[in-house]
């Protein structure tokens, strides 16, 4: 392919000036020569490269810097990493090259850029998934880091044709599953709806050609409304003598797409397809006052939807976003919506996070950014589990609605909705979550697991004895708390296992058998266990009890080569090492849903997914429910099209998990009876009280007490402690 180099260069220089020209932020001199040290560079390192559609390589970072500069807002540190986001990876230049030559901010921020890319492929879980969890972790260095990477995959999506179709659908279905939300949390809204409708092309290209039709079919129609609504606006807003300029923004083609799914209609019945943007000019402190006095005028003049009003001016959003919305009656009996914006909020509602900065004092924090980046953090040191469960759980986050509730001093706190009281608890502090043994919604109280609704007054009642039990996994929405839920639970196992290990031992000696690391070895084959920890973990909860101990020790004793033989004859191919062999755990059955229910299924044949592998259904339309692994080929694919026909699956060993159990008991009523019962349930390792409930006639009761525990040695011993209580005549379980 013959290139003009004249007029290639001639483009390049171009493009050069048009950045400095674009840029949001005012450029110092200083400025200028860092952007210009970073421009030579770029263009001298990729020289000798082209893109795929024959293109010199430098037009792609030179294209991102633009978006940096111009539809994000960044300053010139950014612009400058932007140009040189792929030196590092893709040339002979180093970090230590991008430092001398500019400066360490920059080489700190390309070396983030770099590590991304650099991100290896793991064999036992989702790539894209574990890049996800790791790209994060990069927010620990600098947020300006994702916010290029976004610009990077941008550009990449406007420049997609140039690739075969199965990398269009891989990088289009990625750009929807992670970057989109991303982008939507950090405040980018126009750049959160062009990487949905570029991943909308490439993903559903039919779907989204016969909206983009429709959309330009009406599109002279929808002008002339725009013109007539905003006409009738200006003329009521004109004799207020208030600064302000109309906006008519037409709504993307995926999110029609996402209404049309979700409220199951046709286009023609979307009504809206467009917004009108009034944004004014006021004084910061004036700012409230004219959004409700627009308010005022448009609805003087339109009946407004009293159910469609959003107040994110007194409420803003997590994400910093503010604005006044409201859906008004226009001309021709056509719901419009208006959203009413000062100057400042517009900017941020389009820059994110550059115009909280241009906007914020020396002595403010940013606190939509600052505390999500907080909780980002902890999220992020928390999480130990796998990286597709992660990420569901992190974009449920990104991308919920939001709802507002006070605590019991009248602070107002944001939530995703769907959010539970035992979410409000952990959100409040971490401490408080842990120790929650009830809440109460506006005075009353509730289970922990009550959705809260915006406008709830929530408190949180709490016990030095009160901890995490396994079911509060199912009571909670936001990754925060679930993080923090496993790994207290993993704690309180290592604890139960540990416990068991002193037991075991003592108990062996007794039964006169040393505990070494052969012993332990006949007793892992003999309990069919996968490693020491699950068998000290059954030891400390009693499913491995005194009775069992015994047959082991009669086995052990006894038959000594009976039992060598005929547990180790499928091993007698490594008999002779000392290296045990590897036993898969005793998961018997698939659970699925927060429910946890036993529901009809069958294995996916393009993963092939075996008894213990983390799992995932999904709701076919002629086949019921496939079971996928979590590292399936198709995961991400099915999470980014059909996120609403996953369901949640999980391989379980019965003889570890936790089941509810109904004891009835009855006797003679004697004063401060039920008190004795639930002091002597609390008091029991390993049993959490559900609920309970005592009549009396005559001077005998009845009582009803619904528990969950681990397993059926701990409910005898529990039935047993009961039986001896004073007052109490019989125990009986139903």
């Amino acid at each position: 392919m013959m290139v003009d180099e004249q007029t290639e260069n001639k483009e390049i220089a171009k493009q050069y000036k048009e950045l400095l020209r674009i840029s949001y932020q005012s450029l110092t001199q200083s400025d200028k020569k860092l952007i210009r040290t970073a421009f030579d560079t770029a263009v001298d390192a990729h020289k000798e490269q082209r893109r795929n559609s024959g293109e010199a390589y430098i037009f792609h970072p030179i294209n991102v810097a633009k978006i940096v500069a111009e539809q994000i807002g960044l300053d010139a540190t950014s612009i400058a990493a932007a140009l040189l986001h792929d030196v590092v990876e893709d040339t002979n230049y180093t970090l230590e090259d991008i430092e001398r030559l500019t400066n360490p901010k920059v080489a700190k921020i390309v070396q983030g850029l770099t590590k991304i890319s650099h991100l290896k492929k793991d064999k036992d879980i989702s790539m894209q998934a574990e890049n996800f969890r790791k790209m994060l972790l990069t927010l620990h260095d600098d947020i300006r880091v994702i916010i290029i990477k976004i610009a990077d995959r941008l550009h990449n999506m406007k420049t997609l044709d140039g690739i075969p179709e199965y990398k269009q659908v891989k990088t289009a279905s990625e750009t929807l599953f992670i970057y989109a939300p991303l982008a939507h949390r950090i405040g980018l809204y126009n750049i959160k709806s062009e990487l949905e409708d570029l991943g909308f092309k490439y993903t559903e290209p039919l779907r989204y050609n016969a909206l983009k039709n429709k959309l330009e079919e009406t599109e002279e129609e929808q002008r002339k409304y725009i013109t007539q609504f905003s006409n009738m606006v200006e003329k009521a807003l004109n004799k207020e003598l208030i600064k302000y300029q109309i906006q008519g923004r037409s709504k993307s083609i995926f999110s029609i797409h996402q209404k049309m799914l979700k409220q199951n209609i046709p286009f023609d019945l979307v009504y809206d397809k467009f917004a009108i943007r009034v944004i004014y000019k006021a004084q910061r402190r004036k700012e409230k006052f004219f959004a409700w006095k627009i308010y005022s005028i448009i609805t003087d003049h339109f009946v407004p939807n009293p159910t469609r009003l959003r107040d994110w001016i007194t409420s803003p959003k997590s994400t910093g976003y503010e604005a006044l919305h409201v859906t008004v009656m226009g001309p021709e009996k056509r719901w419009v919506e208006v959203q009413i914006r000062s100057e400042r909020m517009h900017e941020i509602a389009e820059k994110g996070y550059a115009a909280h900065y241009k906007y914020k004092q020396a002595d403010q924090k940013v606190e939509g950014i600052e505390s999500w980046l907080d909780r980002l953090r902890e999220v992020l040191e928390n999480n130990t589990g796998n990286a597709v469960d992660f990420v569901r759980d992190f974009k449920l986050n990104l991308y919920a609605e939001e709802i507002f509730v006070f605590t019991p001093n009248g602070d107002l706190k944001s939530l995703p909705k769907g959010a539970t009281a035992l979410d409000f608890a952990f959100h409040v502090h971490t401490e408080v979550g842990m120790k929650t043994r009830g809440a109460r919604v506006n005075s009353k109280l509730v289970p922990l697991s009550r959705v809260l609704k915006s406008g709830d007054q929530v408190e949180i009642i709490t016990s030095e004895n009160a901890k995490p039990t396994a079911n509060w996994v199912d009571f909670v929405k936001t990754s925060r708390a679930k993080s923090k839920i496993k790994s207290s639970l993993n704690e309180e196992k290592k604890r139960i296992a540990l416990d068991g290990k002193e037991i075991l031992r003592r108990k062996l000696k007794q039964l006169k058998i040393s505990m070494d690391q052969k012993t332990e070895g006949y007793i892992l084959r003999y309990f069919k266990l996968n490693t020491s920890q699950d068998l000290y973990y059954r030891v400390g909860l009693g499913t491995i009890d005194n009775q069992k101990l015994k047959a082991f020790a009669n086995d052990y004793s006894n038959s000594f080569l009976n039992f060598f033989k005929k547990r180790l004859r499928s091993f007698s191919d490594i008999s002779k090492k000392e290296t045990l062999p590897s036993f898969t755990p005793n998961y018997d059955k698939l659970l699925f849903g927060k429910e946890r229910e036993t529901l009809s299924y069958t294995l996916a044949s393009c993963c092939n997914p075996i008894a213990g592998d983390d799992v995932f259904g999904f709701i076919t339309v002629n086949e019921g429910i496939k079971v996928h692994k979590m590292d399936c080929p198709n995961a991400i694919s099915l999470n980014a099209n059909y996120a609403y026909r996953i369901i949640e699956a999980k391989w379980v060993d019965s003889s570890a998990d936790e089941f509810s159990a109904q004891l009835y008991l009855s006797g003679i009523d004697n004063l401060g009876l039920v008190n004795d019962v639930t002091q002597l349930i609390s008091n029991t390792m390993n049993v959490n009280m559900l609920s309970i409930s005592f009549e009396a006639e005559g001077g005998v009761f009845k009582g009803k007490i619904n528990v969950s525990v681990k397993n059926l040695t701990i409910l005898n011993k529990l039935v047993a402690h009961l039986e001896k209580l004073q007052g109490i005549e019989k125990v009986t379980r139903r």
